[in-house]
This record gives C-alpha cells, structure tokens and sequence, in this order.
C-alpha cells in the first residue's frame, strides 16, 4: 500500500530517503522547508517560460513491475506546452513504434520530467502522472508545433504533483550550436565593418 503524501516533496522523499538523509545529516534542512510548504505544486510563470523554451527533455516512465525507462523527447522550441498551472502537453511523434513509453503509462501511469538548460546551468525536475491521448485531432493540432517536419502520432498530458530546481553545480555550460553560429556571425560582421572602416581610412590617408 502506497505511503500517503503529507507534503509535495514526499513524492521523492520516502520514508526510507528520510532515514538516509537523517542518518547522513541533511534531514534538518528539508524538514525545515517542509514546514515552509515543501516543494511548488503549481507551474509559475517563470517555470512557464523555461519549460517552452526548451527542445530537448527527459521522460522517465516505470512499468507494473517498477522497471524505469527514460526516453528523450525533443522539437523546436514550444513543442513542450502548459497548458494550465498543473498541465504539461506535447505531441507524441511518431519513431521506432517500440511502444515502451506508452505500454509503461498504460501499466502505471506515475512519471518524471528532467529539463535541464546547458546555457543557462539549469536543471527542473518534476514529477507527476501522465497519459496518453489518441485520436483527439483538436487536440493534436493545438500542440503540434507549426512548420515541424515531423509526423504526429499522439499526445501526451503530464500531471504536476511537484516540481523542484537544482542548483548549477556540476552542470557543464554548452551552447546551441544555432546560438554559436549567430554570436560568430555577428563577430564576422562585425570584423568585415572594421576592416572596410581601416580600408576607407587607408584611402583616405594616400589621397592627401
């Protein structure tokens, strides 16, 4: 029988993690935020914007037996959607037909969302229930991403029960390669505006 959740942040913290943490010395300090009100169970705004703003995320599933599986998920920008302060939506696009995610939410329909935002050293992670929904094609259209070069199969409704942000340490900072080209093509422009200014002064110079 599943331990009732008396705070949010029980969805991770079990009995048995609390015992860890009091036995390693870090309880007092997540029973103080606890009492604070735990970990956030809605989406703020803030967590709005970062969540629409990635492409790539991590989708961890268990099946009947408790067996996990992470699957990555990924579009432009916008393809992961809040729908509402509990509600995450995005489109299920079509691939190897393995199927795992789907037959592991049919079984159990508890899930975890890892986001993490190379740039920025940022990672959310957040845990809820998901399901599957086929053959809603309003649905579908209002999640697909416009102009996506994909083949949309069916959607996919997270559920936030709580969300919680780690800190940057050990997070490695990457850089998009679309955002590395801008930032060197502004650099080359900006060397060729410098070398015609050196150019029309060089001109100018022999013509005295």
């Amino acid at each position: 029988m599943e331990t009732p959740h008396i705070y949010s942040s029980d969805v991770a913290f079990t009995p048995t993690v609390k015992g860890i943490q009091s036995r390693k010395g870090s309880r007092n300090g997540y029973a103080q935020r606890e009492q604070k009100g735990a970990w956030p169970t809605d989406i703020a705004e803030d967590l709005k914007g970062f969540i629409e703003a990635q492409t790539s995320v991590f989708f961890a599933t268990a099946n009947a037996d408790g067996q996990p599986y992470i699957q990555h998920r990924g579009g432009p920008a916008g393809f992961l959607k809040v729908l509402d302060s509990k509600t995450i939506g995005f489109v299920d696009f079509a691939g190897n037909r393995q199927y795992i995610t789907s037959g592991n939410l049919a079984d159990n329909p508890k899930a975890y969302l890892f986001l993490i935002d190379y740039t920025l050293r940022r990672r959310i992670k957040i845990w809820g229930t998901a399901r599957v929904v086929e053959a809603d094609a309003e649905l579908l259209a209002k999640l697909m991403p416009e102009g996506y070069q994909a083949r949309p199969e069916q959607v996919i409704l997270f559920t936030v029960a709580a969300w919680d942000s780690n800190c940057p340490q050990h997070i490695p900072q990457r850089f998009e390669a679309v955002d590395v080209a801008a930032a060197i093509g502004k650099r080359e422009q900006r060397i060729a505006e410098l070398e015609a200014e050196i150019q029309k002064l060089r001109a100018e110079r022999g013509s005295e």
